[in-house]
């Protein structure tokens, strides 16, 4: 891009337009994932949704690919293109509350931490994640779940409304009435089908939660993920626990004694009578007895945040996921073998509950099409030195590929890797995905937002 483009944008655009001779070049490019090394034409901060209406009218006349960022944690980098131009919506950050319809409407380039902190302050919430640096806009548009998930649903089953704007710089909402077409290919369909600027939530109440963290050796893993897989669902809706692989952190709660060895585990989240959550886990001993078992209650941003500074942005990250209806004993032996051989501290397997409430919306309500998920899974080669990044990746697609056979066949979209196939979006999609191309011919025909798990558009009918 030339230097007279870049003249044109800035005096078009309330924001600033950052490019590569600007002194805030780098950090404008950097993303969470410090794998991803791309090096944008400019990258624009967008100061609303007038600024990117402009921008995306501005890009399609000059030809200029885009990428648009949120919260930038994408893991496959999604939210940053080579020579293109990313428009970054994080000074949109807001949350206003409206305690009287218990809703929030939250700013598109909000983080998780904005709409937690303003929600709490009325004993509210709405599911979405487990870490506060987490990004709303792309966690809710890939669907979204966490550790309200079995009592309240996805974040996207959550969404009331959404301010989007389309490929030719239009602007509309989009509701269960207005737009529905476009409402339901959002719920799930990744940013796919426009910019959204703004989210409206549904909120429920959630103040102080039960949290537990309960760790057993390594060697135990075959007994406590078969007792985890049988326990969890049936469980009452309140209790909701991701059973993990990990390295036990060098910090507290956790005792030294325990420092840096290899455990399975599980955080657990309880919403319902905090008196009934020490009663409620007395089955933790079952498995055999764990090596740490830790309850306390927490505020919910407070368990939110809980991770943000063993995981802080500037790691090397390379994740795959899928979708399980069942926990295999031969899925359980590939989950014994990977984690006994950990290739980092920071390297972990996740399985988070999808049951509960976001069972009981219908399957073909929203564009996630895998209602009949019972977890989605996610494998994630950590660690902070860049000499590490193939050997996390080789361990993370080894072990995907011996699980996968185990799986339903696809993943939730947040979870895809740098790499993965058109094939791979589709099966996420299942049977929603000729839909789901029809909905992006009719907003998006020229696939201008193509920087993410993409869907081609529907050929047009002859």
């Amino acid at each position: 891009m030339d230097g007279s483009t870049l003249d044109a944008m800035r005096a078009a655009l309330r924001g600033p337009v950052i490019g590569p001779q600007d002194p805030e070049y780098r950090e404008a490019r950097t993303v969470y994932n410090a794998m991803i090394d791309r090096r944008p034409a400019a990258v624009v901060r967008c100061a609303d949704a007038a600024d990117v209406m402009a921008a995306v009218g501005f890009l399609r006349t000059e030809g200029l690919e885009l990428a648009v960022r949120g919260g930038g944690h994408s893991g496959a980098g999604l939210c940053v293109v080579d020579d293109g131009v990313t428009l970054d919506l994080s000074p949109m950050r807001w949350a206003h509350i409206d305690p009287s319809t218990r809703t929030a409407r939250v700013g598109g380039g909000s983080k998780l931490a904005d709409l937690d902190h303003a929600a709490h302050g009325f004993g509210l919430a709405t599911p979405a994640g487990i870490q506060s640096t987490t990004g709303v806009g792309g966690l809710t548009l890939g669907g979204g779940h966490g550790y309200l998930t079995r009592r309240y649903g996805l974040t996207m089953d959550n969404l009331l409304a959404a301010d989007v704007v389309l490929a030719d710089g239009g602007f509309v909402t989009a509701n269960e009435t207005e737009n529905a077409d476009l409402f339901w290919a959002l719920r799930g369909g990744g940013g796919n089908f426009g910019i959204v600027t703004a989210f409206t939530f549904r909120l429920h109440p959630v103040d102080t939660v039960g949290v537990a963290i309960t760790v057993w050796p390594v060697d135990r893993t075959r007994e406590v993920l078969q007792w985890y897989r049988d326990f969890l669902p049936q469980a009452p809706e309140d209790l909701n626990g991701f059973f993990a692989a990990l390295s036990v952190p060098p910090g507290p709660p956790f005792p030294e004694e325990i420092h840096g060895q290899k455990m399975c585990g599980v955080i657990w989240c309880w919403t319902g009578d905090p008196g009934l959550l020490d009663t409620t886990l007395t089955v933790v001993d079952e498995p055999g007895p764990p090596a740490f078992h830790f309850t306390a209650p927490m505020p919910y941003p407070a368990l939110q945040t809980m991770f943000d500074g063993l995981l802080p942005a500037g790691l090397q990250w390379y994740w795959r996921g899928n979708f399980f209806d069942r926990i295999t004993d031969d899925a359980v032996d590939v989950h014994i073998k990977y984690a006994e051989n950990l290739p980092t501290d920071l390297s972990t397997m996740h399985l988070y509950p999808v049951d509960g409430a976001a069972h009981r919306i219908g399957a073909d309500d929203t564009a996630w099409a895998y209602r009949d998920a019972v977890w989605s899974g996610v494998i994630a080669g950590i660690d902070p030195d860049p000499d590490k990044a193939e050997t996390l990746r080789q361990w993370c697609v080894d072990y995907w590929e011996e699980l996968h056979p185990h799986s339903m066949g696809g993943t939730y979209v947040n979870f895809m890797g740098a790499g993965e196939t058109p094939d791979r979006v589709r099966a996420s999609y299942r049977d929603h995905y000729d839909r789901l191309a029809a909905v992006k011919r009719a907003y998006d025909p020229d696939n201008v937002f193509h920087a993410n798990n993409n869907i081609e558009p529907a050929a047009s009918a002859s």
